[in-house]
């Protein structure tokens, strides 16, 4: 799945964001609206990683999607 129909579905796939990232919150998940990299930085706010790891991350996410 690309970027732009995780966007496109971003209430459908809010769901999904959350039992991969469980420490980010519902208002993280409204604040991100959809923006890879409102995502990126929120996981690296969260879990403390580096913006690499966490672009790795989503990217990695992205494609078992």
């Amino acid at each position: 799945m690309n970027w732009d129909r995780i966007e496109g579905n971003w209430k459908q796939v809010a769901g999904k964001v959350k039992e991969q990232w469980g420490k980010l919150t519902d208002d993280d998940i409204t604040v991100i609206g959809g923006k890879q990299d409102q995502l990126v930085g929120r996981i690296q706010e969260r879990y403390g990683l580096a913006k690499d790891e966490a672009e790795r991350q989503v990217n990695t996410w992205i494609g078992r999607m």
